[in-house]
């Protein structure tokens, strides 16, 4: 969290004060063999929705990332960590960081495929969140208007993991019509 708010030119408490590291949940993602790959999906494509998600990836892969109107693939590296920006830390970075649109694959591979992911969130659900006034000037104002984290959470979950529909969404409650 320090680096995070030493890349944004912030107080290095600043992203700790707001508890975000209090609000934790593993998961663990456990993909068997899929004898038809081509025609399912493992986890369809979206942006996570919290603060910062760390996963560890087994060596079998099925990650990928858009990057631009591409999908590129995350190839697993040993005892490596991804590191996911998430929707929330997009909104108070006022779009410095961005979250990141990805997808998971099913698992093609005889053996099992496994993963474990830690996300961040805000373990405080009625406080405002929005940009860091650190981060709002005459030339940069604000792109989110100031929401609780559970409606921002109620509107992720009555929306279908689909793309970066939360894109949609944050442009919603900046108020702008995108």
């Amino acid at each position: 969290m320090e680096l995070l708010c030493e890349g944004l030119g912030v107080d290095k408490e600043r992203l700790k004060e707001m508890n975000f590291q209090e609000g934790r949940t593993m998961v663990a993602h456990y993909y068997p063999y899929c004898p038809q790959p081509d025609l399912t999906v493992g986890i369809a494509s979206h942006t996570d929705p919290g603060v910062l998600t760390i996963l560890l990836q087994d060596q079998r892969g099925g990650l990928q990332v858009k990057r631009g109107e591409e999908w590129v693939d995350v190839k697993p590296v040993p005892g490596a960590l991804v590191i996911n920006i998430g929707d929330i830390l997009q909104i108070i970075s006022n779009d410095e960081y961005k979250s990141v649109e990805h997808r998971v694959f099913a698992n093609a591979s005889r053996e099992p495929r496994i993963s474990f992911a830690v996300f961040f969130n805000s373990s405080d659900r009625d406080s405002l969140y929005g940009p860091l006034s650190d981060l709002i000037s005459p030339e940069k104002p604000a792109h989110f208007r100031q929401f609780s984290y559970t409606e921002y959470m109620r509107r992720f979950f009555t929306k279908e993991l689909d793309g970066k529909i939360l894109g949609k969404l944050l442009h919603r409650l900046s108020g702008t019509t995108e």
